[in-house]
């Protein structure tokens, strides 16, 4: 691990000395210049960030730092968490863009496997791809979330793009991808053909402006994910104080925050990636915004609640609801009071989907069913089983 790796800059180090006792400073272990990589084995929490942007379609040589960003996050008080944090430094640019993906896919595998939770920061969002593939060693199909105005799918038979690395998550083997899932996209960035083609491949996409009306409705659909990113595109270009960026529009900072710290409840996610900090973390309010977002993550994944159990009556109350000739089957956690909806049309597959076999939702949506209404992502996951 250590060879690809680069130590915080010394800069960083100098700011942290200064800080008050009890930041997340003063708490962090670092890989510093002249020492040793921490104990990754003894962490709950791993972060990294890359340095690469040359695959970003309007990449003019700018270079990537994330000094801004470590000592907003720095500066910041723990809440009352549990587990080591420790920061691994930078993924310098590789003598190929290639090399930089084998060295995101090496690192964030090793961390998976030790049960280290990556939290990474990076460029052009195209390194997803390696966040991606480093799952192929984890044997699994993932459901991967990506917050995000635009799909990022592209065309598939030209070369890689912060603009079309979807595609080839989708056509490259092995293929591990079981479902992906916009949050926030905003219909003016995708072409008419890609909104199609999600449709058509049963994947889920909400707009920016159903989600804003209601922000705990990403609940469940984070709830869900093994992988997520995060386009700091998608948020207002205002929040993020950068210069000449072209989004108007986008996640405020309060809903941000709150969608990081729902992907930190999450019980499945296992890595948690920021990509597009191309400019945002020149602005030491965007820094400090992007910092905010992974504190929320962290924060949340320190109020996780193992609620999942339902091979224990005990822990759920069952709902069967009849439409047409279904019959519908939801599941209540009497911890959480979170909602599952059954799969019945896959429990049966002898292969790698058999873990996804309760898909989560919301009241409203059992409250739908008792009018009658088929809940849209049941629907999808039956229609993807049956293609």
């Amino acid at each position: 691990m250590k060879e690809y790796l680069v130590p915080v800059s010394k800069s960083v180090i100098a700011h942290r000395e200064v800080l008050p006792a009890g930041t997340l400073g003063k708490q962090l272990d670092l890989h510093m210049e002249g020492g040793t990589i921490p104990v990754v084995s003894k962490a709950k929490f791993a972060i990294f960030g890359i340095r690469e942007n040359r695959n970003d379609v309007d990449y003019m040589g700018a270079e990537v730092n994330f000094e801004n960003f470590r000592k907003a996050l720095y500066s910041l008080y723990p809440g009352n968490w549990s587990g080591k944090i420790i920061d691994l430094g930078d993924i310098q640019k590789g003598a190929t863009i290639a090399d930089t993906l084998f060295a995101v896919k090496q690192i964030t595998e090793e961390l998976l496997l030790k049960k280290v939770i990556p939290i990474i920061l990076g460029g052009s969002q195209d390194m997803a791809y390696g966040q991606y593939r480093a799952y192929d060693a984890i044997g699994k199909m993932v459901n991967y979330v990506n917050i995000d105005g635009r799909f990022d799918l592209g065309d598939a038979e030209k070369p890689m793009t912060n603009k079309s690395y979807i595609g080839k998550i989708i056509v490259d083997e092995p293929y591990n991808l079981f479902n992906y899932c916009t949050i926030g996209y905003q219909s003016y960035y995708n072409p008419p053909q890609e909104i199609g083609l999600m449709d058509k491949l049963y994947f889920d996409a909400f707009r920016l402006g159903d989600i804003v009306a209601d922000i705990k409705s990403v609940e469940p659909l984070l709830r869900d994910a093994d992988i997520v990113t995060l386009d700091a595109t998608s948020i207002k270009g205002a929040f993020l104080s950068i210069s000449g960026d072209e989004s108007p529009n986008g996640f405020d900072g309060r809903e941000i925050c709150a969608v990081s710290r729902y992907a930190g409840i999450s019980n499945k996610v296992t890595s948690f990636g920021v990509y597009e900090l191309n400019g945002s973390t020149e602005s030491k309010s965007g820094a400090m915004l992007i910092a905010q977002m992974i504190w929320y993550f962290i924060e949340g994944v320190n109020f996780r609640v193992k609620d999942d159990d339902f091979n224990d009556e005990n822990c759920f109350t069952t709902y069967n609801v009849p439409i047409d000739d279904e019959i519908l089957t939801f599941k209540k956690s009497s911890k959480t009071g979170r909602w599952w909806i059954e799969l019945p049309f896959i429990s049966n597959v002898n292969n790698k989907l058999k873990r996804q076999t309760l898909l989560p939702c919301t009241y409203g949506d059992y409250l739908g069913a008792i009018q009658q209404e088929i809940p849209e992502r049941w629907y999808k996951a039956r229609r993807k089983n049956e293609v």
